[in-house]
């Protein structure tokens, strides 16, 4: 039976993953129709390939580590990262800063691609190659040092590992599907709560690192999560609250 703590670290693995793997898609989808399928799958292709030799490079290090350095150092990067999902999508959901919509991102890039088209019309494939490659290779690199981070030292990287592949898979077989941006997927509730997953599991690891002895073990997990949920929620209550008042004033 899966425990808690496996539990969470997959499903923040498949969200995270899902949400990564929409934004490199929107980018490729982009360079496909602008250049072309094949300058597309190759930038694509290249990018995968390069994140498979920084995994297979990272794994044998990883184990060389002393399992205190690693808590610590994953766990105060996780945290930070969660943090800076939270609080993009907190803004977001109190309108301060516009939601992220794949249709928009979509038309910018394309919009961007013409004209980079435009002005170097000698090599288009190029140029268009590596926008795909790079859409790729960034994306990637943050599902694979999520998948890292959730399972160091839990012997939980085969079930989180399959997790992002899983989300990554349904992306791609939805594109291919489809042919368009994924714009019905709720970015910004899942990014809230990868957010907070990512936050809870920073701060889990973080205190085990230094030698925290959690009540309830894994189970402070969910503690934290509902910790990090409830700041959240209680961050755009009190940020509408000053949209409202300054609207009433003014």
């Amino acid at each position: 039976m899966m425990s808690l703590h496996a539990g969470s670290a997959v499903t923040a693995a498949f969200l995270a993953s899902l949400v990564e793997a929409v934004e490199a898609l929107t980018i490729v989808l982009a360079v496909a129709i602008v250049r072309g399928l094949r300058p597309a799958l190759l930038g694509a292709i290249s990018g995968l390939a390069v994140l498979a030799l920084i995994i297979v490079a990272l794994g044998p290090l990883l184990d060389r580590v002393p399992l205190n350095v690693l808590q610590i150092a994953i766990g105060i990067l996780l945290l930070l990262f969660g943090m800076r999902w939270l609080r993009k999508a907190i803004l977001r959901a109190a309108g301060i800063i516009p939601l992220h919509d794949e249709s928009t991102a979509f038309a910018k890039e394309q919009a961007e691609l013409r004209e980079q088209v435009r002005r170097h019309e000698q090599r288009l494939d190029w140029i268009a190659g590596v926008t795909s490659f790079k859409a790729v290779l960034l994306e990637g690199l943050e599902v694979v040092f999520i998948v890292i981070a959730l399972s160091a030292g839990r012997g939980v990287l085969l079930p989180v590992s399959a997790a992002a592949f899983a989300a990554c898979l349904l992306v791609a077989l939805c594109g291919v599907l489809v042919h368009r941006p994924l714009t019905r997927v709720p970015e910004n509730a899942l990014k809230f709560a990868v957010g907070v997953m990512l936050s809870a599991f920073g701060l889990f690891w973080t205190g085990e690192g230094f030698g925290v002895d959690w009540p309830g073990a894994d189970l402070a997990i969910l503690a934290f999560i509902a910790l990090f949920l409830g700041a959240g929620l209680a961050c755009v209550a009190l940020l509408n609250r000053r949209a409202a008042a300054a609207k009433t004033a003014s």
